[in-house]
């Protein structure tokens, strides 16, 4: 046999030996991979089971959520009106020796939520 036959015969074996420890090394990897993976799955499943029991409920949260965001823009709407009404054009005329608060004269709404004008 000559030593290019060798040299040929050494380096197939090398490549080989080279493979082998490669695909030792993926497998070993992949098998961790797998594990993780049957872990969630299991984790998966069992999110679903837990869903299952809160899906009939879910008819009833969409109706209300509806309900709520169709109210908006009414209550939206009185939001304004009530803002818009609560000005209050403060006259700066106080009469001599009335203690005015430090924070500015208050006023209270109470007669007009009970439909009393009071000039």
């Amino acid at each position: 046999m000559s030593s290019l036959a060798i040299w040929t015969a050494i380096d197939i074996a090398a490549l080989i030996a080279g493979l082998a420890v490669y695909l030792f090394i993926v497998s070993s990897q992949l098998k961790k991979v797998g594990a993780d993976l049957e872990e969630a799955a299991d984790l998966v499943w069992q999110i679903k089971n837990d869903a299952e029991a809160i899906e009939p409920g879910l008819t009833s949260i969409n109706t209300t959520g509806r309900v709520v965001a169709g109210a908006l823009p009414l209550l939206y709407g009185m939001g304004e009106g009530i803002v818009a009404g609560a000005t209050f054009a403060h006259d700066e005329h106080v009469a001599e020796g009335v203690a005015k608060p430090a924070m500015g004269t208050r006023r209270s709404r109470l007669m007009e939520g009970v439909g009393v004008v009071v000039d």
